[in-house]
């Protein structure tokens, strides 16, 4: 490795550790300044909670055996519902791309049920499959199925025409012209998918746990808003903030990883 190249990584992970310092002073300095405000009684402590509050909630939840139950069911409904959701959108994609009639066809109806509120259908969901955890992960797919399609559809029809005529003139069959060039060159739709999946899936299951739910964060969520207990509702948030940031950083870090290789 040259002196170049030494000097390069050295500023580069001098420029990734002030990163990662200012945004920790930023978020220290946010929740001193809300303890702070809060204690001073500037804002009021019943209504917006404090840091130290929350974080006593969440202690609590962890010794009263209950935390890791509602966390857990958490994680599996996003996992099953965020899974099944790609595979859908991916198979889904790819026939309206190698079938142009199929997507004149739908495309319309694509349109209007996307731009349909999804929680209008938690009542028939309830009916149809029950007040379980069929209906939470359904309700997030019906979320994340078809953002999640028409982000895959768009990459794919990206890809350049020349390339397509070139593969076509090599002879090259429509399988392989999808597996060996338009599924590659929508790589960046593919990576916006998958945070688009995650970032649906977490509302569609949030929103399922809300009108079902008697386990879960979003189960937290509403009834500690029924017993207007604002610290368990703040506690709630505040895991879901952590949840969100760990299922969206592997997703970030294979995006970085692929664009290096």
């Amino acid at each position: 490795m040259s002196d170049k190249q030494k000097e390069f990584i050295k500023k580069y992970r001098f420029n990734q550790f002030i990163i990662i310092f200012i945004r920790l002073i930023i978020v220290i300095s946010f929740l001193l300044i809300w303890q702070f405000l809060s204690n001073s009684k500037i804002i009021n402590p019943f209504i917006f909670s404090s840091p130290t509050k929350i974080f006593s909630t969440i202690k609590n939840l962890y010794l009263n055996n209950e935390l890791f139950i509602h966390l857990f069911t958490t994680i599996k409904e996003i996992v099953i519902a965020f899974t099944i959701g790609f595979i859908i959108s991916f198979i889904l994609a790819i026939l309206l791309y190698s079938f142009n009639m199929f997507y004149k066809v739908v495309d319309p109806f694509l349109n209007i049920i996307n731009s349909l509120p999804k929680v209008s259908l938690g009542p028939i969901l309830i009916i149809w499959f029950g007040a379980n955890t069929s209906s939470i992960i359904i309700m997030a797919l019906l979320i994340n199925i078809l953002v999640c399609t028409e982000s895959l559809y768009v990459g794919f029809i990206k890809c350049k025409s020349s390339e397509l005529l070139l593969f076509k003139s090599l002879g090259a069959t429509k399988i392989k012209i999808l597996f060996y060039l338009v599924i590659p060159n929508a790589f960046e739709n593919i990576i916006t998918s998958l945070k688009l999946n995650i970032s649906m899936t977490l509302i569609g299951v949030i929103m399922g746990e809300f009108l079902v739910s008697k386990n879960g964060i979003g189960y937290l969520i509403i009834y500690g808003t029924q017993v207007f207990n604002l610290d368990l509702v703040y506690a709630g948030i505040l895991i879901l903030l952590v949840l969100s940031y760990l299922f969206y950083k592997p997703i970030s870090s294979l995006e970085n990883k692929i664009k290096k290789d």
